[in-house]
């Protein structure tokens, strides 16, 4: 973790400092002691919150309205629209603070760790993440099944989004960043998940994580359901289309159509003109798939993460090849559990085994070989 500014040293050098985006629904019993909680811990801080609310019908805005007389607060009432990461987009573009933050309302983001957060946007950093996942870092609360899903939503993150790596707790819902970094961005995020549409179109050159601790709701009802994980796999694909990493995986698809040709055609070639026992034709013709698959994937599939230097290009192949070899394990692993196992035709089987072996290789080499 970053140092600090000292708390009387950040709020002597930071003027119309921050702008805190909180998007709500139906959080009403939360909204004032969150207030309360917000002001004491940014004392002498020049600072704005907007709440975003979706049109709650329980109170919130005419809540919000009250606490206006007394704290710098404001209220954006949303009609026919629902959505934490949109409300979220909604609210950032009606801010002016030199950098902003967002956090939830139902409190399991302590407001007392936004001196930190926005101590380290103000020694440089691009943004400043409150982690669960680091140091110090915790939750209390939520279940075992949320945490294994907020776990298996950051590994598909970092996977598909190379932006998110080295970032332990991409899923955070608490975070500030300089108002810069939104310059141009398009953001056209897709349910809850507004830091990894941040990440990925913002392009921070330098992230801090601030640990904290998520604790459990006191008031009001959690928000999680299933359709929140169908929305988090849309925003994914949105992500990567907009990134190019969807165009990436299209083009590694077709150097594996390319690939397939290649080992067949040598294959006959060898065989039926070379006079090679088929054996030793397919080992030839293997190999050669795998190094032409490695050649078109090198320059046409990764261009811009690739190393220069003979050395490293070898080393690259080398690492191509087992990845290969784990796909052909994978293969014949789904063909033989699927057929032998559950007595699906062996063909049908052998296109199952085909896909998983061609998603392993995609991974493995985007994760290991062309990091």
């Amino acid at each position: 973790m970053a140092a600090f500014l000292h708390e009387r040293e950040l709020r002597r050098t930071v003027s119309k400092t921050l702008s805190l985006v909180v998007p709500t629904y139906r959080e009403r019993e939360n909204i004032g002691p969150l207030v309360e909680r917000i002001d004491r811990a940014l004392t002498g801080v020049d600072y704005e919150v907007a709440f975003v609310d979706d049109n709650s019908q329980d109170g919130s805005a005419e809540l919000v309205q009250e606490l206006a007389t007394k704290y710098p607060v404001t209220i954006i009432v949303r009609k026919g629209q629902r959505g934490l990461a949109s409300a979220v987009v909604d609210g950032v573009r009606q801010v002016h603070g030199n950098a902003i933050g967002v956090m939830d309302a139902d409190l399991q983001h302590p407001p007392e760790i936004l001196s930190h957060l926005l101590s380290a946007v103000h020694m440089g950093a691009d943004m400043a993440i409150g982690s669960r996942y680091v140091k110090g870092g915790g939750c209390e609360g939520g279940g075992l099944m949320r945490r294994i899903l907020s776990k298996g939503a950051g590994f598909l993150a970092h996977l598909f989004l190379p932006s998110t790596r080295g970032i332990a707790d991409p899923m955070s819902g608490f975070f500030l960043f300089k108002s810069e970094l939104l310059s141009g961005a398009d953001l056209r995020p897709t349910g809850y998940k507004i830091l990894l549409e941040i990440l990925a179109t913002g392009r921070p050159q330098s992230v801090v994580e601030v640990p904290f601790v998520f604790v459990a709701r006191e008031r009001g009802e959690s928000k999680l359901r299933l359709s929140q994980q169908v929305d988090y796999l849309k925003h994914i694909a949105s992500l990567m289309r907009r990134t190019g990493e969807l165009n990436r995986f299209i083009r590694f698809c077709l150097v594996g159509a390319s690939g397939v040709l290649v080992n067949m055609g040598l294959l006959w070639l060898l065989t039926e003109y070379v006079g090679l026992f088929y054996l030793i034709s397919a080992a030839i013709s293997i190999e050669s798939s795998i190094i032409s698959n490695f050649v078109l994937n090198d320059f046409f599939t990764f261009p811009d993460r690739r190393a220069k230097g003979r050395s490293q290009f070898f080393g690259r192949l080398r690492k191509f090849n087992l990845v290969s070899l784990g796909g052909l394990c994978v293969n014949m692993a789904v063909l033989w559990t699927l057929t032998s196992v559950f007595g699906v035709y062996y063909l049908v089987s052998n296109l199952f085994g085909i896909a998983a072996a061609m998603l392993w290789n995609y991974l493995v080499n985007f994760w290991w070989t062309w990091k």
